[in-house]
């Protein structure tokens, strides 16, 4: 006995087809004796076809008594399908045409009281007439004849395609014996094969009635084998969706068991780690002072992360996202110091000099005392490299009790660098500002923004543009990092800007900053500079600080005027350094130092000097003129030569002029020939020479109009035969009405005059303002000549 094979699993049914165990029976059908009446079983969701034995279970009080009185005589009945399986009483219109006569094979009494009997379909009849409706149907039946399989070829195709489509489906269905595919091909009779397959064919009971009530074979295996491929169709796609939902399960619980894993050792371990990151958070977050919007945006981010699984990607941006949160300094302010004494004594300690900034830094203090709260001034401190500007920073931090961060912005491309990344990105991360803060734990400490003129400016961004936000008073109590995606409050924070060249700095950022311009320092302040700092340092560098070991004022200004020329003391620190080294190297020899070094020693250790001032002295012949300039690193002395040819009047440039400069050479060869007989010199001469000026160091680069004196001096000079003043220098810019203009960076050049050893200057009247602001003691033996003309100047400059 097999189990249905083609029936869903799911259908509930009351029988079970089986296949009979002799199947020649089926061959001697027409010869069995069948009379004329016969009772009738009506049944329910399936109907039998002639050959096929099928047990049925009877419940209904008329089939049991038709089955008890038909298995006691001839044991036939006749078995008629419902066209309705829902009527629990049908009468003869709910019961169909055509059926088959069935033998009952066997009766079995169950112990609930129902009825099992196991039926044998034979012949198919037609209902002639119904003769009796009680105790149960009896009807007359007319037997329909079947026909003889053809013995065609094609028909032979049928019966081999349904034998395949069959055991296809039985290969798809799970439910049905892989056995019952052996069975059917076994089956030789058309007949029966049709009948068998029809009877167990998972369809319609209309469709299956129709199969058995088509008389010609042919056209009942045509049909059958239509069922069957839409049945094989089915049997196809719902083993594809079987499998695929099987695949997504077998995952899922895959991964239900690995998590189920997870959880038992986090648990050994102490409990969920995500779980515990996400408490210690809201732990920390109790005590944050942060404003509404933050703790907002913090609650839905901790909402979202509670709901995520520590391994998907989101779950460490989230995460990442919130720790900043925390660590940053929401309304944390370090206590200013308000002691004025105290600050002004920290100033001057660490720097010499520089009084406008230390004046600067204390005004601010005292308004702050006063008023207990203002915003933070954005100072700009402009001067040439090695004076101090950076460590100036560290100083008024120190001064006023607050935190010391740096940012150095020298070669910054990118503006995220300073505003951050939005946090979907890879590898992103907040702006420089709010990573200086979270590491400092402080909203208002003393920034340096360092090397705010050298900031890059290309495809990638412009860093500068980013900083007008930054550093407006106006704008950054609301400044917005794209990572945090909120604003946060940098109106308490001091910034501090520094920079060499003020004009690389583009205008609307300058409008921004209060620019303090720090000029070099002198050889007095050079050398007070040195004793109280560069020397101290270096000895304790080298190991000879508990030496008996100094070096004089004497020694000090000889390695400044010989062996620097700048503004500031990075190549004085340097020159000290080889003195250490030098000094270290003899203690390590000999066990014994020199308590003082002389000026020989200096040179010894040093070599010979690297500049002299005897050049000013040398280059004492007609047509040379000393100028003044200023560059981004201090002051500067600048030559400059004319000499004249015989030519056509022509005028020559060279040493690597800009524009300006280049005018100004026009402009006084035009004011020299307009004012010829004036100066003695005949008018002629500039028709038949041609005067060549020439600015040495022409790899350098060289512009401005401040030039403008001294080359009409050194033209005038040539052209006269005159020689220019020794040890004088001159500085200004020039009109065609013969006017002398002021000129700016004057502290640089007039302390460029003094290092060089010049001792008289010619400026502008207007430009005494800026002289009476440099220390008399830094400028004492310099002579000062202030002139309104060009007329003036000659006079002064040639003998």
């Amino acid at each position: 006995m097999k189990e249905n094979l083609f029936m869903r699993a799911e259908d509930d049914l009351d029988f079970m087809p089986i296949i009979p165990l002799n199947e020649t029976d089926n061959e001697n059908l027409n010869d069995i004796e069948i009379p004329k009446e016969l009772p009738v079983l009506p049944l329910r969701n399936t109907v039998l076809f002639p050959g096929v034995v099928l047990p049925i279970t009877v419940g209904r009080d008329k089939s049991i008594k038709a089955v008890n009185d038909a298995y006691k005589s001839d044991r036939l009945i006749g078995v008629l399908a419902q066209k309705d399986s829902a009527i629990e009483d049908p009468t003869v219109t709910d019961l169909e045409d055509v059926g088959t006569v069935a033998r009952i094979i066997k009766l079995i009494k169950m112990p609930d009281g129902g009825t099992t009997v196991i039926l044998q379909g034979k012949r198919r009849f037609k209902v002639g007439a119904v003769t009796a409706e009680d105790p149960y149907f009896k009807a007359q039946v007319v037997l329909l004849q079947e026909e003889e399989p053809p013995k065609e070829q094609d028909f032979e195709a049928y019966v081999s395609n349904i034998k395949d489509l069959a055991a296809q489906i039985i290969q798809l269905s799970p439910n049905i014996p892989s056995e019952a595919s052996i069975i059917l091909k076994n089956i030789e009779n058309p007949s029966f094969l049709i009948h068998f397959v029809s009877s167990n064919l998972n369809t319609e009971l209309h469709e299956k009635q129709q199969l058995l009530e088509i008389h010609h074979i042919k056209s009942r295996a045509d049909l059958l084998m239509q069922l069957l491929q839409r049945e094989l169709q089915f049997a196809e796609l719902k083993n594809k969706l079987t499998n695929k939902t099987k695949t997504e399960l077998d995952k899922q619980q895959r991964e239900y068991f690995l998590q189920q894993q997870m959880k038992s050792i986090k648990d050994e371990l102490g409990g969920d780690s995500n779980e515990r990151e996400v408490k210690e958070m809201q732990k920390k977050a109790e005590s944050k002072k942060w404003p509404a919007a933050a703790k907002d945006l913090f609650r839905k981010g901790v909402e979202r992360l509670e709901r995520m699984h520590p391994s998907t990607p989101d779950y460490s941006v989230v995460y990442n996202h919130l720790d900043l949160m925390l660590e940053l300094p929401w309304d944390e302010y370090t206590m200013d110091s308000y002691d004025l004494k105290k600050a002004k004594k920290i100033l001057d300690h660490d720097h010499y000099g520089m009084d406008k900034v230390k004046e600067r830094i204390l005004e601010y203090l005292a308004v702050l005392k006063l008023k207990g709260d203002m915003k933070s001034p954005i100072l700009c401190f402009v001067g040439p490299p090695g004076i101090g500007k950076t460590s100036l920073g560290r100083s008024i931090a120190a001064a006023i009790g607050r935190k010391y961060v740096r940012i150095s912005l020298g070669g910054l491309h990118d503006e995220s660098e300073l505003r951050g990344h939005r946090k979907t990105y890879i590898g992103a991360m907040p702006g420089r500002i709010l990573q200086s803060l979270r590491k400092i734990k402080s909203s208002n400490p003393v920034m340096i923004l360092d090397e705010i003129d050298k900031t890059g400016n290309d495809f990638r961004g412009d860093p500068s543009s980013a900083l007008l936000e930054i550093l407006d008073p106006e704008q950054n109590h609301t400044f917005y990092d794209n990572y945090l995606e909120m604003e946060y409050d940098l109106s308490k924070v001091l910034f501090v800007a520094t920079a060499n060249d003020l004009n690389a700095i583009q205008p609307a950022l300058r409008d921004r900053l209060e620019i303090i311009d720090l000029s070099g320092y002198a050889v007095e302040e050079k050398v007070q500079i040195a004793r109280r700092h560069l020397v101290p340092k270096q000895l304790e560098a080298h190991g000879l600080n508990k030496m008996n070991f100094k070096i004089g004022d004497k020694p000090l200004e000889k390695i400044i005027q010989d062996y620097t020329r700048e503004s500031g003391v990075r190549e004085l620190d340097r020159q000290l350094a080889s003195i250490m080294r030098y000094q270290a190297k003899e203690y390590a020899m000999k066990g014994k130092l020199k308590s003082q070094l002389s000026l020989t020693d200096i040179e010894k250790v040093l070599g010979k000097a690297r500049y002299s001032n005897e050049l000013y002295k040398v280059a004492n012949m007609p047509g040379v003129a000393v100028g003044l300039a200023w560059t981004y690193v201090g002051g500067d002395i600048l030559f400059v030569e004319t000499s004249l040819s015989d030519g056509k009047g022509d005028l020559k440039l060279t040493g690597n002029l800009g524009n300006v400069m280049k005018e100004s050479a026009a402009t006084a060869l035009t004011y020299l020939q307009s004012n010829a007989r004036k100066h003695d010199i005949d008018p002629e001469l500039f028709n038949k020479k041609t005067i060549h000026v020439h600015v040495p160091e022409g790899a350098v680069p060289k512009d401005g109009p401040s030039a403008g004196v001294t080359m009409m001096s050194s033209i005038a000079s040539a052209i006269t035969g005159r020689r220019v003043k020794p040890y004088l220098a001159m500085t200004g810019e020039i009109t065609l009405r013969g006017q002398v203009l002021p000129v700016g960076g004057i502290k640089e050049k007039i302390l460029a005059a003094k290092r060089a050893g010049l001792k008289e200057i010619i400026l502008c009247w207007a430009n005494e303002k800026d002289v009476q602001e440099i220390d008399s003691g830094f400028i004492k033996g310099l002579k000062f000549n202030y002139v309104k003309t060009m007329q003036q100047v000659l006079e002064l400059a040639l003998v």
